[in-house]
Order: C-alpha cells, then sequence, then structure tokens
C-alpha cells in the first residue's frame, strides 16, 4: 500500500501557484513564455524537450543556467533557488506551466 502511495504522489500535479510565484519573484518570466519565444525558449518548447525526463534533470539545469542549448543566448544560473523551488518549477514546465 506504501509503494501505491508513493507511486501517486510522484505524479501528483505542481503547485502551479507556487511555481508561477517562483518565475516571477526570479524573473523568469522577462526571458520565458508559456507558448511564445521571448529571449529564452518557451515553456511548452522546454517541456516537449525535456518530456520523459525526471524533473530533477530540468531543474538542476535551471540551477545551473548555461548557453548553447537553445542558441547563443546563455540563461543565467539560478543557484539562489533551493532545490525543492527548482524541482517545482521544472515539473510545473513539464507539466505544460497549468495556470491551476
Amino acid at each position: 500500500m506504501a509503494a501505491l502511495m508513493t507511486a501517486a504522489s510522484s505524479h501528483a500535479a505542481p503547485d502551479a501557484a507556487r511555481a508561477r510565484q517562483l518565475a516571477n519573484q526570479n524573473a523568469c518570466l522577462g526571458c520565458h513564455a508559456v507558448n511564445a519565444r521571448l529571449v529564452g525558449p518557451s515553456y511548452a518548447e522546454v517541456a516537449a524537450k525535456y518530456k520523459g525526463v525526471d524533473p530533477s534533470t530540468l531543474a538542476a539545469s535551471i540551477k545551473a543556467g548555461g548557453a548553447g542549448k537553445w542558441g547563443s543566448t546563455p540563461m543565467p544560473a539560478q543557484a539562489g533557488l533551493s532545490d525543492a523551488d527548482a524541482r517545482t518549477l521544472a515539473e510545473w514546465i513539464l507539466a505544460g506551466s497549468p495556470d491551476k
């Protein structure tokens, strides 16, 4: 029974309100939009590229930043994010950046 509960909780919907708050607080939405390319790729593009990838992989990429994955414009590191907040953002992005 515990294994089933753990499996079910790992597929819980992301906390969209918290993710949106984090995206606003950390200026993510200055470079990214849900469905449109701005300075960086849209979250829809990111979700498509990382489909099936564990959210911790995308969370690590968010924290580390980098260049070359989406063109020549580098993404600044978001090292100030906690691992939990980076994962919240990653889960939200991978889920299609829902509003609710």
